[in-house]
């Protein structure tokens, strides 16, 4: 078992039905530290950034105006991002948060609880958590300074 440091974002969706407090209080009783927490004006620079890995695929822009907050007229494109550490949290963190789809996700996770699909296909997922190791390394440092994580 490892310590490790994984990057959650709080997406548009979450924020427009005022669910913030509530993925925030799941994240705080699931045992895990947060280390890290700002409020984000996602540029297009830095959507793209994040979403790299997936550039090829037909949904990508659709990602890219989701995060933005451009679905739902999420004021000044903000979200929260946060980082979270403790053992083995990487795994942990994405077994609360549940599959990204949220028809296929647990009813007790993140996801199952407070996620849909659109009318239109659209996932609001309510948060992003770092797949793995490598991704967590990755996106913690693209949404955060080293002086932003405490501990």
């Amino acid at each position: 078992m490892a310590i490790e440091k994984t990057l959650l974002l709080i997406k548009p969706d979450a924020y427009r039905r005022r669910l913030t407090g509530l993925v925030i209080d799941r994240l705080e009783h699931s045992g895990f530290e947060m280390v890290g927490a700002k409020l984000v004006c996602v540029s297009e620079e830095l959507a793209r950034k994040h979403y790299e890995a997936l550039k090829d695929q037909p949904f990508f822009e659709n990602l890219i105006k989701y995060i933005r907050g451009e679905f739902h007229n999420v004021p000044n494109n903000k979200i929260l991002a946060l980082v979270y550490k403790g053992e083995d949290a990487i795994s942990g963190i994405r077994k609360l948060v549940g599959k990204t789809n949220p028809e296929e996700a647990d009813p007790e996770t993140i996801r199952g609880s407070f996620g849909r699909i659109t009318t239109a296909g659209q996932f609001e997922n309510v948060i992003h958590a770092s797949g793995n190791r490598e991704d967590a390394e990755r996106e913690v440092r693209l949404w955060f300074n080293d002086d932003e994580i405490i501990g």
